[in-house]
């Protein structure tokens, strides 16, 4: 297939656009379109097992130790929240203080740092709300100010489209507006609104019946969501964490609380669990980290509808090194279009010519969050035995559609809201760059602007032949690939069947984005325009009364050279 592809290359390919700075291209009508670029690796390890074995007094002082510092931290989370903008080191240091008399030194450490850390991601959540209702209000306002039944546009929206839904959205507008008041208060004044435990588990409560929980069923969910058990490791330390030990053998063993040294079963006011941690996903670095002492963090955290205890490992790695982009592309690349049921790839060479037949790799995100991430990870990992089969880099759109989910931006249109909210991009996007840094596999993201409206355009009819029907999905895939590769999408079009262009428009879609005119005259040959070289002597000349033609050809006539000059 790559032999008979072989026009496709750059040499036969155009795009009208022009180069801007910071390689930023600049198409004429459309928006920009950003240089493709290699992702960096991942900052962090996280790694869990289940926690086998354990006894029913271990299982209580996990409930006791858990119960106690998730009080203190729903304390301390209301103490960060009263302070809010004038929070300083001196407040923190109060605190800390205020905890290290009910438990210990280490345990407020830990606690005080994963509030802060909760209270900035709020912060960072409010922020995006604000932007959110901005966006809202300025496009129901743009098209209330429209009349009614108007068209609208590529760029911009239309009036709506009856008195009816003008009149709704008129009230949805003073909706929005109150709201967006209230978030620019809270953001201005610092006030935020955390639950622990999850704000959709307590209202949850409320709706037993619609998510099949019973009163008590809830209730340990809730307990389990509340309950605090994670301390971050120190380097230095023995084993890398002095509250949340864990050896290389597995033992695991807490520091206990002030209130609860009592329960203690070890030197040091410690508690030894019976059961044995053993990291079957990256053991042996977990193994080395541990060994030599180095930072990792821990978290013990309960399963509350398995009835299970699980144990997290965390720790932060050096940065990768990315290679250079044309590095990563030098053999060719992998594109790849992702859905909101399978990830649609086709292998490019380096020219940008489609090789072999197109892959999908499906996945189903129907079900529990665990399966949904299951099904994600099984499409991600045969896409990289792929890659990593024929040596090639992987290139992905950079989506992010955390903005454009609403109803003010796609309108009714419920099917594609659903559609577009229902693509795990953040988790994929993590899932990719995580196990193609641990596979050297590397990742091109390129700018997502017209790749499925060009790839259908330029790329489906050219790719479907007798025995392959080339989707929509497919071509976006080429076009991604094209784009990673720093060549242009769309391609040169055949000129009319007649051949008259002055008749059928511009031979190609090279041509300005202008109403169609005629094409003028072809530039002129260099060198003097005589006929006085004679018949036979030219370079190309061929006598042609050697044919068996009727009649004498011209060449063989006389004539007469007009007084004009031929240049007119």
């Amino acid at each position: 297939m790559g032999d008979l592809l072989w026009w496709w290359s750059l040499g036969g390919v155009t795009d009208f656009c022009d180069t801007g700075p910071g390689g930023v291209k600049r198409v004429g009508g459309l928006r920009e379109v950003a240089a493709p670029f290699v992702v960096p690796g991942p900052s962090g390890v996280t790694v869990r097992t289940r926690l086998k074995g354990l006894t029913v007094v271990d299982e209580t002082v996990l409930y006791l130790v858990g119960d106690l510092l998730g009080s203190l931290a729903s304390r301390d989370l209301r103490a960060r929240c009263s302070a809010g903008l004038e929070h300083d080191s001196g407040q923190w240091a109060e605190r800390k203080r205020v905890l290290t008399a009910e438990s210990s030194s280490r345990w407020a450490g830990s606690v005080t740092k994963a509030i802060h850390d909760q209270w900035a991601l709020a912060r960072r959540g409010q922020l995006a709300h604000v932007h959110s209702l901005q966006a809202g209000v300025r496009t129901i306002r743009h098209r209330l100010s429209l009349p009614v039944g108007e068209k609208g546009s590529r760029h911009a929206p239309g009036g709506y489209r009856s008195r009816k839904e003008w009149f709704a959205k008129s009230r949805r507008l003073r909706v929005l507006e109150d709201r967006l008041r209230a978030a620019r208060a809270d953001w201005q004044a610092g006030a935020v609104r955390v639950v622990r435990g999850g704000k959709r588990l307590l209202n949850t409560r409320h709706h037993l019946e619609a998510a099949h929980l019973t009163h008590e069923q809830w209730r340990a969910r809730w307990q389990a969501g509340r309950r605090f058990l994670e301390a971050d490791g120190e380097s230095g330390k023995r084993f890398g964490n002095e509250t949340i030990r864990v050896t290389p053998d597995g033992e695991v063993s807490l520091k206990l609380p002030a209130p609860l040294a009592h329960l203690a079963n070890a030197p040091h006011g410690r508690y030894v669990l019976a059961a044995k941690a053993s990291f079957a996903h990256r053991g042996e670095q977990w193994a080395d980290r541990v060994t030599s002492n180095r930072a990792v963090a821990y978290h013990i955290h309960e399963d509350a509808d398995r009835g299970r205890w699980y144990l997290t490992a965390s720790w932060t790695i050096p940065p990768t090194r990315t290679v250079p982009l044309e590095t990563a592309r030098a053999n060719g690349l992998i594109g790849v279009d992702t859905n909101a049921d399978h990830l649609a790839a086709w292998r490019l060479d380096r020219h940008g010519n489609p090789l072999g037949e197109p892959l999908r790799f499906g996945y189903d995100l129907t079900g529990t969050a665990s399966h949904r991430d299951a099904q994600v990870r099984h499409a991600l990992i045969r896409l990289l035995h792929w890659a990593r089969r024929h040596g090639l880099a992987i290139a992905v759109e950079d989506l992010d559609f955390t903005g454009e989910t609403s109803r003010e931006k796609h309108g009714g249109r419920k099917r594609f809201r659903k559609l577009i909210s229902g693509m795990p991009v953040s988790r994929l996007r993590a899932r990719l760059v995580s196990m193609t840094a641990e596979l050297g596999i590397p990742v091109i993201a390129v700018d997502p602007a017209y790749t499925s409206r060009w790839g259908a355009q330029h790329w489906q009819k050219p790719l479907t032949g007798k025995t392959r029907k080339t989707t929509r999905h497919d071509a976006a895939a080429v076009a991604i690939g094209r784009r990673a590769l720093g060549h242009p999408i769309r391609r040169r079009t055949a000129p009319p069947r007649t051949h008259q262009s002055d008749g059928c428009g511009h031979r190609t879609v090279q041509a300005e984005p202008v109403a169609p005119g005629r094409e003028g005259n072809r530039p002129r040959v260099p060198g003097p325009r005589t006929r006085s070289v004679g018949a036979g002597r030219g370079a190309n000349a061929v006598d042609q009364n050697a044919q068996h033609r009727p009649g004498r050809s011209a060449e063989h006539e006389s004539w007469q050279q007009d007084s004009l000059p031929l240049s007119l």
